[in-house]
């Protein structure tokens, strides 16, 4: 007996969808280890382990998991605003940083619009431009893998909606200096929104880079995007933030997925900022680590620019395959940019010195 509404055939009339989503390349996450014993240093993840308080914080909110969490993320607001000395007004959240990315961009940007960004950087901005119906301009980065702003300024048009600045840029590791992000502005229309992205400004130890909130204090056209993924360790429970002007945070609000940031979540962030003190010894860990690996890879023969964030990029061009090959064969996972390089996040100093073991052998057959 057949079922009324129902056939037993397949159905040969497709749906409609938008033809620009399929042919948009979907996000890439770094490879798993699995239980092949090999060291997973593709996804520029905190390699310590949840603090113990941090831990306790979750635990405590388990038990009320049945119920909706706060969608103004009130208490955790009012804790970033008061450490940045900025408005309520001024704070959004959402469900990791580039939840809250997603969100500048459906506010800023839609069809005709235009957003601009260095390339290569984040891997989701092109695919999060598409998404939001808008057109990517991606803009070459420099020989020295730094933002090209003078090319980010002349690719400017009336249909300019936003631009992104990644500081420290993922997956080079480059910086922006006040002063060059300065000049830049002052050629940006004060109508595009220029979006810094910090998700990895803990790491970055240079007194000449441009802070983002320094920007935002300046310019009224400037937001500024900050992650609890990768300096606090809270990557599994996504959770992340703008601090933008009040007009785009409201925004940004009205445009975030309902209930988007769990309860769990605030409860760890709120944790996390109680323990930096704590958090601030790890990070140290891993910039020291950073260094070292950058050391020893010059040390071994590779032309490596420096990194300010918790990764390194190794520039490897058409021989990427190859050595990310050597790479998997010696039980370091990185992330690889066919025809560009790889991205190998700082681990731990067992990791860090498996992956330098790598390093120099992928040296052996053919000097990148």
């Amino acid at each position: 007996m057949s079922t009324p509404g129902f056939t037993s055939e397949v159905e040969t009339v497709m749906v409609h969808q938008r033809e620009t989503i399929s042919r948009l390349p979907a996000y890439k996450q770094g490879a798993t280890a699995g239980d092949s014993g090999a060291f997973k240093l593709s996804s520029n993840e905190n390699p310590f382990p949840p603090l113990a308080s941090v831990t306790r914080a979750i635990a405590s909110a388990l038990g009320e998991i049945h119920l909706y969490p706060s969608m103004a993320v009130a208490e955790l607001t009012d804790r970033i605003a008061a450490r940045f000395d900025v408005a309520t007004e001024n704070v959004a959240f959402g469900a990791g940083s580039v939840e809250v990315l997603s969100q500048l961009i459906h506010a800023s940007a839609g069809a005709g619009d235009e957003v601009i960004f260095a390339w290569r950087s984040f891997e989701a901005y092109p695919i999060l431009v598409q998404v939001a119906g808008a057109t990517p301009v991606p803009i070459a980065l420099t020989d020295d893998e730094c933002h090209d702003l003078t090319a980010m300024a002349a690719a400017i048009t009336p249909q300019t909606r936003l631009i992104l600045v990644c500081n420290p840029n993922n997956p080079t590791g480059a910086f922006v200096t006040t002063d060059e992000l300065h000049a830049f502005m002052a050629q940006v229309p004060a109508d595009v929104l220029v979006v810094v992205d910090e998700a990895y400004g803990h790491f970055n130890r240079d007194a000449s880079s441009a802070v983002g909130i320094d920007f935002f204090r300046r310019y009224p056209n400037v937001a500024v995007l900050h992650t609890f993924s990768k300096a606090y360790g809270l990557a599994g429970l996504r959770i992340g933030y703008a601090i933008a002007p009040t007009a785009v945070a409201a925004n940004l609000r009205r445009v975030a997925l309902p209930f988007g940031v769990t309860e769990l979540a605030q409860r760890a962030a709120l944790a996390s900022l109680d323990a930096e003190a704590e958090l601030s010894v790890r990070i140290d860990e891993i910039v020291g680590e950073r260094t070292r690996v950058l050391s020893a890879l010059r040390a071994s023969g590779w032309r490596v620019t420096d990194s300010q964030g918790n990764f390194v990029w190794l520039r490897t061009g058409d021989g990427t395959d190859r050595v990310n090959a050597v790479f998997t064969a010696e039980g370091i996972l990185a992330r690889a940019f066919p025809g560009e390089g790889l991205r190998v996040t700082i681990g731990t100093p067992e990791q860090n010195d498996r992956f330098l073991v790598a390093a120099a052998a992928a040296l052996l057959p053919v000097t990148v």
